[in-house]
């Protein structure tokens, strides 16, 4: 791979290996209709997964009793954020126009991250197939309770659900295989947190630890699963199940949305900025929403500025054909949920006529999103979700957004814009480690 070609032809890329924060607009975005015509998943597969997380809401409830108040249905709250608006214009001389809201995947019950949406999906949908198959279940009309029963605990206690997870991922997938009486194998990198791990232990998950990357503990994991006949393998680079979960959320959104009084059409753009590690969360996130808002919704991903993968793959055209590493990056980063240094091929193409554009950001930045956001509005969110903190500045003050927000006709629509921040971990965090958090200083 002839990485200096590569630099000359795309010049971002040159930027990108020398650590810079970027602002990146997407090329190769097309009119929704178009891509859609091209794709091979839909809205039927929308409507499919979202079907299937109401079928399990009654489980759901009994296994995690917190979420009786949404029906066994788990998800966050839309929130407005004012005073951090306020913040971004005179700390940052970042004036958004329109109005300012933090999706709060930080927040969600189970796994207090955005994985809670796709990790949690992918061991139902399995579970959920295992159970027709064997007679547990006598099809999609039965009372799905019947899975907490001593019968089907024995069942799934004797299969294996395994992992290779930063953090997050880990943590939703081992807390609902473990619930439903998996033996759950989270295989973690060296950059996973210590207290996700500790969490996982105390919850009856088996964490196997790697001195390398994320990419070393997938490779690992899936090895071990592949020689197990009774083991199944969840892949978040490659798994359309995490992707279709992920997507859900855009429906949900969409009710929210109409309860704060917005209104997303072509007088009224919705702008959304959505952290980034391998791809498979804000891609599924981003898909769902493109299904629903069609050319009236810009996503743009925000990744730490030595892990950017997904725009590395993005901007080459070679997405896991090529990694940070290639351009002499360390793939290191305090926001250990993005710390990946080589993206999902799959989300990559899924993306690439879909999303906006991207930013990078330097890590020092995410403790000062952090502790302005707490500041300014009592809201606690981890250090790798306030990465898509700053895609909304950049949206207010980077020149490649005005020429975006000039060329896509909307120069006299901001002031009617809604953004979002999506906040993708956050909730479990032990309070020792927010207070660490909060004194940091790169």
């Amino acid at each position: 791979m002839d990485i200096e070609k590569i630099k000359k032809e795309t010049p971002v890329v040159a930027e990108i290996a020398a650590a810079k924060e970027v602002a990146w607009i997407n090329p190769k975005k097309t009119g929704f209709a178009e891509a859609a015509a091209k794709m091979e998943l839909g809205r039927a597969d929308m409507d499919e997964a979202s079907a299937r997380l109401k079928r399990f809401a009654p489980l759901i409830m009994k296994l995690f009793p917190e979420t009786e108040d949404r029906g066994g249905i788990i998800e966050s709250a839309l929130t407005e954020i004012p005073k951090m608006k306020e913040v971004l214009a005179e700390q940052y001389g970042a004036a958004l126009e329109g109005r300012l809201f933090l999706k709060r995947d930080s927040d969600l019950a189970v796994a207090g991250s955005v994985k809670a949406r796709g990790g949690i999906y992918e061991v139902l949908k399995h579970s959920e197939d295992l159970a027709i198959e064997s007679g547990l279940l006598s099809g999609y009309g039965d009372d799905y309770t019947k899975l907490a029963s001593p019968e089907a605990r024995a069942f799934f206690g004797a299969r294996k659900v395994q992992v290779g997870s930063t953090g997050n991922l880990g943590v939703s997938i081992g807390m609902m295989s473990a619930a439903l009486g998996y033996q759950a194998i989270v295989h973690m990198s060296a950059d996973a947190k210590q207290w996700k791990k500790d969490y996982l232990r105390a919850h009856g998950v088996t964490v196997v630890e790697y001195a390398g990357d994320y990419g070393k503990a997938v490779a690992q994991g899936r090895a071990e699963s592949d020689a197990d006949p009774m083991s199944y393998f969840v892949d978040d680079e490659n798994s359309r199940a995490l992707f279709m979960g992920y997507s859900v959320a855009a429906e949900r959104l969409d009710g929210q949305l109409k309860e704060a009084n917005v209104t997303v059409d072509s007088e009224h753009p919705l702008f959304v900025y959505i952290p980034c590690g391998v791809g498979g969360a804000p891609g599924g996130v981003t898909f769902g929403l493109k299904e629903m808002y069609g050319d009236n919704v810009h996503v743009f991903f925000a990744e730490p500025v030595q892990a950017c993968c997904m725009l590395l793959g993005l901007a080459t055209g070679l997405h896991s054909k090529i990694c940070v590493q290639d351009v002499g990056l360390t793939g290191q980063t305090h926001a250990d949920g993005l710390a990946v240094g080589r993206p999902s091929g799959f989300v990559g193409g899924v993306m690439e006529p879909l999303l906006s554009g991207e930013v990078t950001v330097e890590d020092a930045k995410l403790y000062d999103y952090m502790r302005a956001l707490w500041e300014s509005e009592q809201l606690f969110i981890e250090p790798s979700s306030c990465a898509a903190v700053e895609g909304a500045i950049a949206a207010a003050k980077a020149d490649e957004f005005k020429a975006y927000i000039e060329a896509n006709g909307l120069s006299d629509k901001m002031k009617n814009a809604s953004h979002i921040v999506w906040a993708t971990g956050g909730k479990l965090v032990p309070q020792p480690v927010r207070d660490v958090f909060m004194g940091t200083h790169l």
